[in-house]
């Protein structure tokens, strides 16, 4: 009796800690060996952020790829490229009339209260670009969608979570 409930504790974790607030994909050159990318660097170019949130970024992504072997170095194999941006959303949710409803045959009679909420808020999503240093092409780009960005204690747990998401991705599976 209790392995059927440690069995159903632990599906309803697994599938609960499946559920990422995310929206994550990526896509590479087939014909890149990633075998070959020892080292990287990071060009920070496109990364128009706070200081603060550009920190988080940048430490979180070399954190990764150092996590996966990878070397800073001044003569990279692999450039690194970080792109952030956001858009506002804007979020209408209308409840349906509801009320007292009756009547006699085909006629009835009611009432009903029908309600618009909006709400204004931003998501961002962060592009990572992986190019060859040697042809300057880009090999690999992972992005992700979904953070809130108008809650700084949600961006401080948010980004190490979509970037790990993001390259969770890296080095691409290669298998056919």
């Amino acid at each position: 009796m209790k392995k059927k409930y440690l069995v159903i504790l632990l599906a309803a974790t697994l599938g609960l800690s499946s559920c990422s607030p995310f929206q994550v994909k990526s896509d590479y050159a087939a014909t890149a060996n990633f075998s070959n990318y020892k080292t990287y660097k990071l060009r920070i170019d496109d990364l128009n952020l706070n200081d603060i949130d550009k920190d988080r970024v940048l430490n979180e992504v070399s954190k990764q790829l150092q996590m996966k072997g990878l070397k800073v170095s001044n003569n990279p194999d692999l450039i690194v490229n970080l792109k952030a941006n956001h858009k506002q959303i804007r979020d209408i949710q209308s409840t349906s009339p509801f009320g007292m409803f009756g009547g006699f045959g085909y006629g009835g009679f009611g009432f009903g209260i029908n309600r618009t909420f909006t709400s204004n808020y931003n998501r961002g999503a962060l592009v990572i670009d992986l190019i060859d240093a040697n042809s300057q092409k880009l090999v690999w780009q992972g992005i992700g969608s979904g953070i809130s960005v108008d809650s700084p204690r949600a961006k401080q747990k948010q980004i190490p979570e979509i970037v790990g998401e993001i390259m969770a991705n890296y080095p691409p599976n290669m298998k056919k």
